[in-house]
């Protein structure tokens, strides 16, 4: 099978279990984003790929081949760090073709190399520089051309934008998605930034303490979580606890709502968690009539330019609504309004 297998792998150091009994299939070519919060496992399963931990159980394989106990630069994969780790004593060129160096490549080469990959990345004619010489964005390039100089099977990121401002690093996300689809080149990428990985990502694997919550495409996951922790971490969402009435129905604050369907293994009169995004929350004033709708009061209005959201206190619930400005509803603080789910948009997960 080609592309990257983890089977049953785990980590522990002593006590603390890392990453736990984990197994994916990223095809060949890829781009997938691990997604998580501090401490879930993302860094560490990304380390054991890499080689620079070795797994307590399990097998690591690509394409076809056994990597578990091949040393690091065995493994045929590029990696960038958050720290970035160029070289500060040594040139532009240097730090790029620092590996060719070791592999006995001739002068010659390792130039005409550090050109291509500079033209690559969008910065010809540096090779001479200094790397103090650079900017945050620039070393960003430089420390990817060089992960890219002995055209690896698999490239590997971790939280490689961090440190850089929010324009900056939102405009190296696209170059980097292109990047990786002019190179057809399976990426791993580490993130806790929701956003990053919408943008980049074929697949999204979000994680949770040291386990695998949930793989899909970005806009699968989002529209359809496969618990509470991911709707809530990917993206916003309004969590409403319910209980299972019959069929696709759940009862909340006493009213039987109608959803888009129910969890396996959930009987009637069972708890669940019923998640609403906020842009499919409708907000009326309080004469509007229709199914699927709490009463509430607006208990504050944020205005944000792009969107406008729209907070209501249904009892003891607290629902956002979120519009565009065009079509924000007529509605001021302290206003009764209708707050509306759509059946449609209302996922049930187990509680």
């Amino acid at each position: 099978m080609s592309g990257l297998e983890l089977r049953d792998i785990s980590k522990r150091f002593g006590p603390v279990t890392a990453v736990a009994d984990i197994n994916l299939h990223i095809p060949e070519g890829r781009f997938v984003s691990f997604l998580g919060p501090s401490g879930c496992g993302k860094t560490t399963l990304l380390r054991l790929i890499a080689g620079l931990e070795t797994a307590t159980a399990g097998h690591i394989v690509l394409d076809g081949e056994d990597l578990t106990d091949r040393p690091t630069h065995r493994r045929n994969i590029g990696m960038v760090f958050q720290s970035l780790a160029l070289f500060p004593h040594l040139s532009v060129g240097e730090n790029i073709t620092y590996s060719q160096k070791i592999r006995g490549a001739g002068r010659a080469e390792r130039r005409k190399r550090a050109d291509e990959l500079l033209e690559l990345v969008r910065l010809p004619g540096v090779a001479d520089r200094n790397i103090a010489q650079l900017s945050g964005g620039q070393r960003q390039r430089v420390a990817i051309a060089r992960a890219l100089a002995l055209e690896p099977k698999l490239f590997l990121l971790d939280e490689p934008l961090s440190a850089l401002d929010a324009k900056l690093r939102e405009e190296m996300q696209v170059e980097l998605r292109m990047l990786q689809e002019r190179l057809g080149i399976t990426t791993i990428i580490v993130t806790h930034d929701q956003r990053e990985a919408m943008t980049m990502s074929d697949e999204v694997v979000v994680m949770s303490t040291a386990r695998v919550q949930q793989m899909g495409a970005p806009l699968e996951i989002y529209r359809n979580p496969a618990s509470a922790f991911v709707a809530e971490f990917i993206g916003t969402s309004n969590l409403i606890e319910a209980r299972q009435a019959d069929g696709d129905s759940v009862r909340i604050g006493g009213q039987t709502f109608r959803t888009g369907g129910k969890p396996d293994g959930v009987a009637a009169g069972g708890d669940v968690v019923v998640s609403v995004r906020p842009e499919d929350v409708h907000v009326f004033p309080a004469s509007g009539e229709g199914p699927n709708r709490l009463d509430g009061t607006v208990t504050f209005v944020r205005d944000v330019g792009a969107s406008v959201e729209t907070f209501v206190a249904c009892g003891d619930l607290q629902i956002v609504a979120m519009a565009t400005p065009k079509d924000r509803p007529d509605v001021h603080k302290g206003d009764d309004v209708k707050v509306e789910l759509p059946a449609e948009c209302c996922v049930v997960l187990k509680a």
